[in-house]
């Protein structure tokens, strides 16, 4: 059998951890936490076939050919609108890039500023899927601890005097995966002055932001950057569906250029049809009464998680109370070995994410996150029940 001299990108075998994980918690006896979908249910199904009918009619030739890299025009304008209204973000049209999911705005900027050896600070605990891009690029990491308000500022300064070569912030300010927290307004302020004088580049995911279901919004980081260093991703999978494989990055006008170069390399441009479907869509029906929708659910079913939290699991679980998004965050004092607390947990036929590959670091032992976005009310009360049993038993041993 060949032996296969794969570069130094690929990832060891037995490295996809949380594959195993969800793969373990796809059994259908399990009541499953452990995800990050939207729920399905909601997706504008019928809407999304009328426009994509419309789009046949319209663009029907444009749609089916290829397209311009940085995206169709009128999807760019209206991304352009929306942050102005959403965030207080001030960009012109050569500041959007249309990408292929915000996953890909992550590759393309590990991919343009990330050297081997090059330093990326990151929130401690931070989404796991923008670890594994940057470590393919080379990256090394250093962790910023977060309290209840986001990451740090003063151990954020610490971070970048303790490590000269720091290329990138990468931070979710809103509702963060897998935490829920939210960055303070105050701290937002700081974290683009930092950036100025330690000539550093912040990467801003905000793919839940609109999600918010308690609480005021509080204005996007870019919002406040005066020097261009701050570069602000989103995506459409969270308010419209996932599948269509939509997001986009706003920043310099050099970023986009040198960025939209790179991707032309990899895919050529996003989907069409699917660029074409989101404006007609958004043409033809009130998104923000369709995001309220969502909101709505979500906070109900996060309300009932954390009722659940405080009925059935033992005194002195810590736990987030998000007001946004779609993750909580729980930490169990006295557990070693998080991965063993899921072992026992799926006995007990319940699985959440354990908390291990959310760190750049050493992890915090008894930490794991639980997705309320997709999981029926019913599961979500029979589920809490059983995952509270499981974690009795486990930090009665």
């Amino acid at each position: 059998m060949t032996k296969f001299n794969y570069s130094k990108r690929v990832p060891a075998d037995g490295t996809d951890a949380v594959g195993t994980i969800l793969k373990a918690a796809a059994d259908p006896q399990i009541i499953s936490f452990a995800g990050g979908l939207p729920a399905p249910e909601l997706f504008p199904v019928k809407e999304m076939k009328e426009a994509v009918d419309r789009v046949f009619v319209k663009h029907g030739q444009k749609a089916m050919q290829y397209g311009a890299a940085k995206g169709v025009t009128a999807l760019r304008e209206l991304i352009q609108k929306h942050v102005k209204d959403k965030e207080d973000v001030d960009a012109e049209l050569e500041n959007v890039l249309v990408t292929t999911g915000s996953e890909q705005v992550l590759d393309l900027v590990g991919k343009a500023f990330v050297d081997p050896g090059d330093t990326v600070l990151v929130e401690q605990p931070t989404y796991l899927c923008a670890l594994d891009v940057f470590k393919t690029y080379g990256a090394n990491f250093a962790g910023v601890e977060m309290d209840e308000q986001g990451m740090k500022m003063d151990a954020l300064e610490e971070a970048l005097k303790s490590h000269p070569n720091t290329k990138l912030i990468y931070t979710v300010p809103n509702f963060q995966n897998p935490t829920g927290r939210t960055m303070a307004l105050e701290r937002r302020k700081q974290l683009a002055e930092l950036a100025a004088k330690y000539d550093v580049y912040v990467l801003e995911d905000n793919p839940y932001g609109e999600i918010r279901f308690a609480g005021q919004h509080v204005p996007a980081v870019k919002s406040f950057d005066q020097t261009g260093h701050v570069f602000y991703m989103s995506t459409f999978s969270k308010t419209l569906a996932p599948g269509f494989r939509l997001g986009w990055l706003v920043a310099d006008e050099d970023v986009v250029n040198k960025l939209t170069v790179l991707k032309q390399s990899a895919d050529l441009h996003t989907d069409n049809l699917a660029q074409y479907a989101v404006v007609e869509f958004l043409q033809n029906n009130d998104l923000d009464a369709h995001v309220k929708e969502i909101s709505d659910l979500y906070g109900k079913r996060k309300q009932l998680m954390v009722d659940g939290i405080k009925k059935y699991f033992p005194a002195g679980v810590k736990y987030t109370d998000p007001e946004g998004g779609m993750f909580l965050w729980v930490e169990v004092p006295g557990v070693d070995d998080t991965v063993a607390l899921f072992k026992e947990c799926l006995k007990h036929n319940v699985a959440f994410v354990p908390g291990d590959p959310f760190f750049a670091g050493a992890a915090q032992p008894g930490t794991f996150r639980l997705n309320y976005s997709n999981a029926q009310e019913d599961k979500i009360t029979a589920g809490m029940k059983q995952l509270g049993a499981a974690l009795q038993d486990a930090v009665a041993k």
